[in-house]
């Protein structure tokens, strides 16, 4: 017990001492729960064996919860009233199994270390565990942080991308989480898994401009693949790869596919058809190595972003409810 308090003083006193808010640290739990990366690497495997949706539904999530009241774990608030950040529009197509993910984890680790690991670090931990279990690189999560106390529907309009945004959008929204144009074109390779609706790009497909139905960026291929696929007024719940190459592998294919005109969004493509951005799309695609690099650099950025730590927020005994 005496070691136990001795590193939480000494993780209390690195966080005063640096004066920056949100500061976490690695081995943040190394004498309150040990095994805790441990715990939630068994649970993330166990639930990956059952579909491999747990892969970019939890990775989808993490970037999801980041940009909306940073990441405190918010977006996995249930409401009885609906109201809740994941009830928005934007949100209320993740898929379910990323949220199952984190509660499974969570009660795995509450079994072993009760009241001591925030939903925010287990979605960090199961979000790098995700990416790895899809052959992407491995990296040190940064922890501490807590979970926070707002979750709502109404705070969720305008915080995320939109498949429709150009570069400047991207790159400003991105900004505004001290996430360089850089940084969000490494991010943006998370589209080398998962998978989209059809309604989120069927403009480029049936109605781009008054002169071009389809949009020109488009490989023509691809867009009769993307046709055939998602006819006019098909069923909703459809939903297609954004990798039509190696969905299921986290690589650098994302963005040899933009450089052939695959990317299946706007906010994708534009990434290569963008003279500013193009230069930075060609280098990832050439070199994995040096994407893997990028994403792990801004992964980590992206996990800084407006956390809670300190006496802030609280340590949510269920992921999905307030303790209060």
């Amino acid at each position: 017990m005496e070691r136990r308090g001795l590193y939480v003083l000494i993780v209390a006193i690195i966080i005063i001492v640096s004066g920056a808010e949100g500061q976490l640290v690695e081995n943040f739990y190394g004498f309150t729960c040990p095994n805790v990366e441990f715990i939630v690497q068994q649970a993330v495997s166990t639930k990956f064996s059952q579909t491999f949706v747990t892969i970019p539904a939890t990775l989808r999530l993490f970037f999801h919860d980041c940009f909306v009241e940073g990441c405190d774990a918010s977006v996995l608030i249930a409401s009885p009233n609906g109201d809740a950040e994941k009830d928005s529009s934007d949100n209320i197509s993740l898929a379910g199994d990323g949220f199952d993910t984190v509660i499974k984890a969570k009660e795995a680790v509450e079994a072993q270390c009760p009241g001591v690991v925030s939903c925010a670090d287990i979605l960090a931990i199961a979000t790098r565990d995700v990416v790895m279990l899809a052959g992407g690189p491995a990296y040190n999560v940064e922890l501490g942080r807590r979970d926070g106390l707002i979750s709502k529907a109404s705070r969720v309009a305008g915080k995320l991308p939109e498949p429709h945004f150009n570069l400047n959008q991207l790159t400003t929204m991105f900004a505004n989480h001290n996430l360089s144009q850089f940084d969000m074109i490494a991010l943006s390779g998370a589209h080398t898994l998962g998978f989209s609706h059809c309604d989120r790009f069927a403009n480029r497909l049936y109605s781009f401009t008054s002169s071009n139905t389809v949009d020109p960026s488009l490989d023509p291929e691809y867009a009769k693949q993307l046709m055939q696929m998602c006819p006019q007024k098909v069923d909703p719940s459809i939903a297609i790869n954004m990798d039509p190459v190696t969905p299921r592998t986290f690589d650098n294919e994302y963005y040899k596919n933009l450089v052939g005109g695959k990317g299946l969004f706007t906010s994708d493509q534009v990434l290569f058809t963008d003279e500013a951005s193009q230069r930075t799309v060609n280098d990832f695609a050439n070199s994995a190595f040096e994407f893997n690099g990028a994403f792990v650099s801004a992964m980590r950025k992206l996990g800084r972003v407006g956390v809670k730590t300190g006496n802030q927020g609280e340590i949510r005994l269920d992921c999905t409810r307030f303790n209060s």
